[in-house]
């Protein structure tokens, strides 16, 4: 019974490991083809997002929270998280179905994309609104926070916010702006100025 639950959990420890591109990569396409321009005629994620969210949130000054009532453009309305999950999950679901032998990794997978959604809002929730939180204060933190800062400010740019591996990969990675501008200031945010 010890070795089955061991092995239950080693295997869907793998799985949750091996799923994490495939998180990162459905975060990228999900941000750049459907939060950033209409899908198939469907407007309601561009608008939420890149007007809205973009619209309020730039990357000067105002890319921290400035006024109260903006702070529900923050995170995504509370029912795209289970959508966005359901969604991404669908290849470990279908899986279920065809292989439910294979449960391990089902689970671990299913678990990667709950937990990789829940690090995207936590994290875009710090960005936007700081606290001095103590992961705040780290070197990777700053890093993509400034990734960040730098997507508000060119949005073709940086669409991953948790790992930067698709943007790189697809030619979307801005590490520093181009050219001047008045950026964003605060502890975890780095200078992002032409060198």
């Amino acid at each position: 019974m010890f070795f089955t639950i061991l092995v239950f959990l080693l295997v869907a420890l793998a799985a949750f490991c091996a799923t994490v591109p495939y998180a990162s990569l459905f975060e990228y396409l999900l941000h750049k083809y459907v939060m950033h321009r209409s899908f198939a005629g469907w407007k309601y994620p561009f608008h939420a997002h890149a007007i809205v969210h973009h619209g309020t949130f730039k990357a000067d000054h105002t890319y921290h929270l400035q006024v109260e009532e903006d702070r529900k453009t923050i995170p995504m309305k509370w029912w795209n998280g289970p959508a966005l999950i359901f969604v991404g999950s669908l290849p470990f679901l279908a899986g279920y179905f065809l292989f439910s032998h294979w449960i391990a990794v089902i689970v671990g997978g299913a678990s990667c994309c709950v937990g990789y959604y829940a690090t995207y809002e936590y994290f875009h929730w710090c960005m936007h609104l700081p606290k001095n939180r103590w992961f705040e204060r780290t070197q990777w933190f700053r890093f993509i926070n400034g990734h960040h800062v730098l997507h508000h400010r060119y949005m073709g740019y940086n669409f991953n916010v948790v790992l930067q591996m698709w943007d790189l990969l697809l030619g979307t990675l801005m590490v520093r702006s181009s050219r001047d501008f008045i950026q964003v200031q605060g502890p975890s945010v780095p200078n992002l100025q032409p060198r």
